[in-house]
């Protein structure tokens, strides 16, 4: 099991038991007492838990998502096929705005090299474009969000509010016919909502696990969602019932 798996089977376990030992990690991940210990020293400077005597106990609370560093690791060839995707979706000249998270990181990335115009949503991904020689970057102002570097508040949601755009690109915390597009943070659904409102097209970028999942925060119906790109560990009855919905759906 490489690094990356290993740590969201340790973060899962922590969801379910709050407190974990170096030996049943051992034993379910089919690793060494040795890598369980790096693992979980990595992942106590990463905020996710405190080590104690022979385990670890979680550090998040209930529905709170991983940290950013964390998420980054995780499914991160799959976010790569969905983000070259994305781009091929997005014509030169165009108008994006381009929502936080480290799916839409990937497509940042993607999009450093094209010729568009691109309104960011958090420090991440701006970091990403600057070096775009034809990218025209908008900031949308706000405060930033620890961790996250999202940008956040009044100044972000009336930038947004002021613009007209092309694309939305959301990211996802949760997917769902029955609960729709969800975040674990509060402070970011006004901020999507307004990114959404802008645009003619939105396009919901996120690999399988986001399925079945619920954030706390309802951002939208999956009705007003035109694009979902996923990968292929997307269980089939949750794309059928998106594709039922009107959606369309592209997988990777």
């Amino acid at each position: 099991m490489e690094a990356a798996e290993r740590s969201r089977a340790i973060i899962e376990r922590l969801r379910a038991a709050e407190r974990v030992t170096v030996a049943e990690l051992a034993e379910e991940t089919a690793s060494s007492e040795m890598t369980i210990r790096r693992d979980l020293d990595l992942l106590a400077e990463q905020g996710v838990l405190r080590r104690v005597r022979g385990g670890a106990v979680s550090l998040l609370l209930r529905g709170e998502a991983t940290p950013f560093a964390v998420r980054e690791r995780e499914s991160a060839e799959a976010k790569r096929r969905i983000a070259a995707e994305a781009g091929d979706l997005l014509t030169d000249g165009e108008s994006v705005v381009l929502d936080s998270g480290t799916t839409t990181l990937e497509l940042a990335r993607v999009l450093a090299h094209r010729r568009l115009t691109v309104i960011p949503l958090d420090l991440h991904s701006t970091n990403a474009l600057s070096t775009g020689p034809g990218v025209r970057l908008l900031m949308p102002g706000g405060q930033t969000q620890p961790g996250e570097l999202s940008f956040v508040g009044h100044l972000t949601e009336t930038s947004l509010r002021a613009l007209r755009t092309d694309t939305a690109v959301i990211g996802v915390c949760g997917l769902s016919v029955r609960h729709g597009l969800t975040a674990h943070d509060l402070a970011e659904v006004p901020v999507k909502q307004a990114a959404i409102a802008s645009a003619r097209r939105t396009i919901a970028v996120c690999d399988g696990t986001k399925f079945g999942r619920t954030g706390l925060g309802h951002v939208c119906d999956v009705t007003a969602l035109d694009v979902v790109i996923t990968d292929r560990s997307a269980p089939a009855d949750s794309i059928a019932e998106l594709e039922a919905s009107g959606v369309v759906v592209r997988v990777v």
